[in-house]
């Protein structure tokens, strides 16, 4: 068995082992990652060794933690980490390079739509009918986009929505209310399949899935950073957060959006954020909440975008490509039927 896992923001940890009778042996751990004292690599080996081929990721880390002497020092990697890498090896995952990769920048479409082809594109990838695919998404209208299980009176005042012109839509993800603002905000969806993210808990996929923006944006200056369970942020404050579904098909929707610009007095009449529990310290506070990218690069939306695509593109060879017809037909009837319906936007009401 052989299985890699590169650490979101460390190293990469390797592991190779064989399967007798249904128990790991032979247990070998590599990588360019950092231990301290030498003999450490040993006991993390001794660990691992014996242990029942399907123990839970949770069991193997706690071996190798007991297993360590107490002055070991590892950097750029962790027990948890290496027990990713094994639980990846036993159930045949994949990794970032044994897939083509499309990126797709194409023109503003409709918040529904832009949701519905969220929920056509990562089907087709579970159905094998697309390559794994990043999906850029421009706006050309401001919508709140709410959690699949979020209550809609609870996140959002329709007043302050209607007045600043935010259609309130709901995605197939769960987590928090977006406040989605034309121009203001830097989205992307990746489209992959689940065994790309074999072995993994989800909190270690969403900062899996998300190591390469981080990437980018330390690219451009920023000491980016993930805050579990789904945040991006920098040391002047949050720059964004992440959903993610899984289909049933086999198919994976991971989901970001990353603040450009924000304006934050529009954010507290548009979202319902525990307005009564903010004095006016409390409003600042909120000001500060998220930071967004326009003041920490001082570069256009457009020139960010640009410098994300190419860092795409430089670390997985992606090729560039678009929506095809039948697929934005697909979406256009779902978010026409599903998307468009009260059933739906209220489903928690």
């Amino acid at each position: 068995m052989h299985g890699e896992y590169k650490v979101p923001g460390g190293k990469l940890v390797v592991v190779d082992f064989d399967v007798v009778d249904g128990v790991i042996r032979d247990f070998r751990l590599a990588g360019d990652f950092f231990l301290e004292p030498d003999e450490a690599l040993g006991d993390i080996d001794r660990a691992v060794n014996g242990l029942a081929a399907g123990a839970d990721a949770k069991t193997i880390a706690t071996a190798i933690h007991d297993g360590l002497r107490p002055d070991a020092v590892l950097l750029g990697f962790s027990p948890e980490s290496v027990a990713v890498a094994v639980r990846r090896a036993l159930t045949d995952a994949r990794s970032w390079a044994d897939y083509e990769w499309e990126l797709i920048h194409d023109d503003a479409v409709s918040p529904k739509v832009h949701l519905a082809l969220d929920e056509v594109l990562a089907g087709r990838v579970g159905d094998g009918r697309r390559k794994p695919t990043l999906r850029i998404w421009e706006w050309d209208e401001s919508a709140v986009v709410i959690g699949s299980f979020q209550s809609v009176k609870n996140e959002v005042d329709p007043e302050g929505a209607a007045r600043h012109g935010f259609e309130v839509v709901r995605r197939i993800s769960g987590g928090g209310a977006m406040m989605m603002e034309r121009g203001n905000v830097i989205t992307y969806s990746l489209y992959v399949p689940a065994e790309l993210v074999q072995g993994m808990s989800f909190a270690d996929s969403y900062a899996f899935l998300d190591d390469w923006v981080l990437q980018g944006l330390r690219g451009l200056g920023i000491e980016a950073t993930y805050q579990p369970l789904n945040d991006i942020a920098s040391p002047l404050g949050k720059i964004g957060g992440a959903a993610q579904k899984r289909l049933g098909n086999g198919g994976v929707l991971h989901h970001v959006t990353m603040s450009y610009d924000i304006d934050n007095a529009k954010l507290l009449e548009v979202l319902r954020i525990g307005r009564e529990k903010l004095s006016d310290k409390g409003i600042a506070s909120a000001a500060k909440r998220v930071d967004p990218l326009r003041s920490q690069t001082g570069l256009s939306r457009a020139a960010i975008i640009e410098a994300l695509k190419q860092t795409f593109t430089v670390l997985y060879g992606a090729k560039r490509g678009h929506v095809q017809p039948d697929e934005l037909a697909e979406a256009e009837a779902l978010a026409a039927g599903k998307f468009s319906s009260a059933e739906w936007i209220g489903r928690v009401p």
